[in-house]
């Protein structure tokens, strides 16, 4: 069994882990503005990752005058579906993401840091210009 399972617990693949005899659930839906839309990368492991970024704009009322009216979220498509979807996005399209929260761990020099990414399981133009991929 993995890290924080205990005796008598079991992974489940469509809910994640036990906890406290309580499923977890790791849903997460994000549409919003295409701001950048990067390389698709090849990881020293083989993997192939492509990142985008999307501008989802805040709701309700702000809560200050320099509080941010937008959040940046970056998206990870990793699939070979969701890398090319992304590819035929450009800036400025509006886009529908569904997947998961992860936080990804990096060292920069000898410091680790850390950041919080979805994990696209699809990605959908909702609006903006049509291309075609490569």
């Amino acid at each position: 069994m993995g890290a924080g399972t205990g005796a008598g617990q079991r992974v489940n693949s469509t809910a994640g882990r036990v906890a406290n005899g309580v499923a977890g659930i790791n849903e997460v839906m994000v549409q919003g503005r295409v701001s950048s839309t990067g390389e698709e990368r090849v990881l020293p492991s083989g993997d192939a990752v492509l990142a985008l970024r999307v501008v989802v704009p805040r709701g309700g009322p702000p809560r200050s005058t320099t509080s941010a009216t937008v959040d940046v979220i970056d998206v990870a498509c990793w699939s070979a579906a969701t890398r090319r979807r992304a590819k035929s996005l450009t800036e400025g399209d509006i886009v529908a993401v569904s997947g998961a929260l992860r936080r990804r761990f990096f060292r920069v020099g000898v410091v680790v840091q850390s950041r919080y990414e979805v994990e696209a399981r699809t990605v959908r133009r909702v609006s903006g210009t049509r291309t075609t991929a490569p």
